[in-house]
């Protein structure tokens, strides 16, 4: 039985759910970030996944990436899988922005992060879900 790891259900808040995955929103202001995270128990790598699953998690790591565009208009969008803290298998995807808290470098340790707000919050999940629901999922 899928159960989301403990570390990813404190620090993010549910998007939406795809075919395969839950979509997560990082509580972080400052950067608009997604994780994507398969519904499958045990996975801790993408060969994990079959080849239709790996198929399908392709397809939902590029859905992300366009409703991360069209919601942010980042000048650049970073995916990434590394689970070096996490194992559960997650794969990231973070608007930047030139001049961004963490620009040009990785947004993984890079201090000055900071929560969303009781209103913030909703006002991104909000125009998300508007878009994950327009780009036909």
């Amino acid at each position: 039985m899928f159960e989301l790891d403990e570390r990813l259900r404190a620090d993010t808040a549910e998007v939406v759910t795809l075919g395969l995955s839950i979509v997560l929103l990082m509580n972080d202001r400052t950067l608009p970030w997604l994780i994507l995270v398969p519904q499958a128990p045990g996975l801790r790598e993408l060969y994990d996944l079959n080849v239709s699953g790996r198929a399908v998690m392709m397809d939902e790591i590029a859905l992300a990436s366009r409703v991360m565009a069209q919601v942010y208009k980042p000048d650049k969008l970073n995916v990434a899988n590394l689970g070096n803290i996490v194992p559960q298998l997650h794969v990231h995807i973070v608007a930047r922005r030139v001049g961004d808290r963490a620009w040009p470098g990785p947004v993984w340790g890079a201090p000055g992060g900071q929560p969303y707000t009781g209103e913030g919050l909703e006002a991104a999940l909000s125009a998300l879900r508007a878009v994950f629901r327009n780009q036909g999922r």
